[in-house]
């Protein structure tokens, strides 16, 4: 699996149920990863998303334990329960698009994070660890300074060496 988020320098993603930043040239980035791909997301991050609706083109998963039925995307209250439907899945072809609450649950589960990292501090309520503290967690690659609508971000790749394998999928 993997982590697909963008952070701030505070290591804010989020403030009052939606994200920091709306940087185009970044969301055709999440677009061109997480097509034809499986995403799992918390109720808030759907609540964000446009129409509050499942992205098209992709296998929607939801983590939530106050929803049940969701048009367009599968519904799981439990981690076990969501666990068994990635079982027959590619754990290469799984972005966990957020919120922080579910990225916290599968972080340990995550073999790579491709981090957008955008030097500007807005106020946040929602946070994102700072993988270089983590052990296991590597800084793989960063991708060259860019700036657009006046923000500066870059993109981080890290890999982690030791991630727990989801239960029942083989490694």
């Amino acid at each position: 699996m993997q982590i697909l988020v963008n952070v701030a320098r505070n290591g804010g993603i989020g403030f009052r149920g939606d994200q920091l930043f709306y940087i185009p040239s970044d969301l055709h980035r999440f677009r061109r990863l997480t097509l034809g791909k499986t995403i799992v997301m918390g109720r808030r991050t759907l609540e964000a998303l446009p129409g509050k609706k499942p992205l098209p083109g992709r296998t929607n998963l939801i983590l939530s334990s106050t929803l049940s039925h969701v048009p367009g995307a599968e519904v799981f209250q439990t981690l076990s329960g969501l666990f068994q439907r990635l079982q027959p899945c590619d754990p290469e072809d799984i972005f966990i698009i957020g919120g922080g609450s579910v990225y916290d649950a599968l972080l340990p589960y995550c073999r790579r994070a491709k981090i957008t990292r955008t030097y500007a501090a807005p106020e946040a309520d929602t946070f994102f660890p700072s993988l270089d503290t983590i052990p296991g967690w590597e800084l793989e690659a960063v991708g060259p300074m860019q700036e657009e609508n006046g923000i500066r971000f870059q993109y981080m790749d890290y890999v982690n060496h030791s991630p727990l394998t989801i239960p029942g999928q083989q490694d």
